[in-house]
C-alpha cells in the first residue's frame, strides 16, 4: 500500500522504523554486560597469596597457645603446618556464610593434611538457640557425625534459629543423619556436653575475642572472613612453611 492510499484510508502516516538502532542496543547491551562481568571478577578474584592487603601478624605476635585447641574440635593431621581457628556461634547469620568457606578448607586443604581446622563454640547471650545447636553438634559428635550435624545446622539457621522447639528440630537432623534417637536425645536433654561448650567460651574471653565469625590462620586475625582472604592467607602460610 502507498503512503497517500494510507494516508487516504487511515488518516495518519505509516510509522517510520529509526535506522540501525537495534544493532546499536544489542552492542550496548553486550557492552555493559561484559563490563559487568569483569567488575564482578575483580571484586571476587581471590587476592594473590604475595599481596600486600592481606593481614598480617601483629608485630611481636606470640603464637597461638596450643593448648587451648583441646577445648574445640579439631579435623586434620595433628602435624599439619598451617592451623585455621574459628571462635563462632551457630546462630550468627555471618558464620552461616563463613561456613561455606570453612566446608571448602576442608575439602581443598585439610584432607590433603596441609591444614588443622579446629572449630570453637562461642554461643553469644543474645542468641537463644546458639547453645543447644553447639550441644547437638556435641551430641552427634558421639555418634561420629559431628561435622555432618555442623554443616546442617549452618545450611537450615534460618529453620531453627527463630524455634521454641530446636531440640526437636535437631533431634529430627538426628534421625535423618541415621543417629540413634534415643541416645541423641538423651544428651540433648541432660546438656551432657554443656561443660565443654563453656569450656570453649571461655577460651574466647581469655583470648578476647567478643565477635563471631574470629577466624585465625595461626596466629593471624582475617579482617575479611571469607574464601578469598582465607585461601590467599593459607597459601602464604604454606609457602613459608617450606
Amino acid at each position: 500500500m502507498g503512503e497517500a492510499k494510507r494516508r487516504k484510508q487511515t488518516g495518519a502516516p505509516s510509522p517510520k522504523q529509526p535506522k540501525g538502532r537495534k544493532p546499536l542496543v544489542l552492542l550496548l547491551t553486550l557492552v555493559i554486560g561484559a563490563a559487568a562481568l569483569a567488575g564482578l571478577y575483580f571484586v571476587t578474584k581471590p587476592p594473590a597469596p604475595s599481596s600486600g592487603s592481606l593481614p598480617v601478624a601483629a608485630p611481636n605476635a606470640d603464637e597461638f597457645p596450643a593448648i587451648v585447641d583441646q577445648y574445640g574440635v579439631s579435623i586434620g593431621d595433628e602435624n599439619a603446618p598451617v592451623v585455621v581457628r574459628e571462635f563462632a556461634d551457630y546462630q550468627c547469620p555471618a558464620c552461616a556464610r563463613f561456613a561455606e568457606a570453612s566446608q571448602r578448607l576442608k575439602q581443598e586443604y585439610v584432607r590433603s593434611g596441609k591444614v588443622r581446622f579446629v572449630y570453637f563454640d562461642l554461643p553469644l547471650r543474645q542468641h537463644d538457640n546458639a547453645m543447644p545447636a553447639a550441644l547437638a553438634a556435641r551430641c552427634a559428635g558421639d555418634q561420629d557425625q559431628y561435622w555432618v550435624m555442623h554443616e546442617k545446622l549452618y545450611a537450615a539457621q534460618s529453620e531453627w534459629s527463630g524455634s521454641n522447639d530446636p531440640t526437636a528440630t535437631f533431634t529430627r537432623y538426628a534421625n535423618d543423619l541415621g543417629l540413634e534417637e534415643r541416645r541423641f536425645r538423651r544428651c540433648m536433654e541432660t546438656e551432657l556436653h554443656r561443660e565443654a561448650v563453656e569450656q570453649s567460651q571461655q577460651v574466647a574471653v581469655q583470648l578476647r575475642v567478643a565477635s563471631t565469625p574470629t577466624v585465625m590462620v595461626d596466629n593471624i586475625q582475617l579482617t575479611r572472613p571469607g574464601w578469598g582472604q582465607l585461601s590467599a592467607v593459607v597459601e602464604r602460610e604454606l609457602a613459608n612453611a617450606e
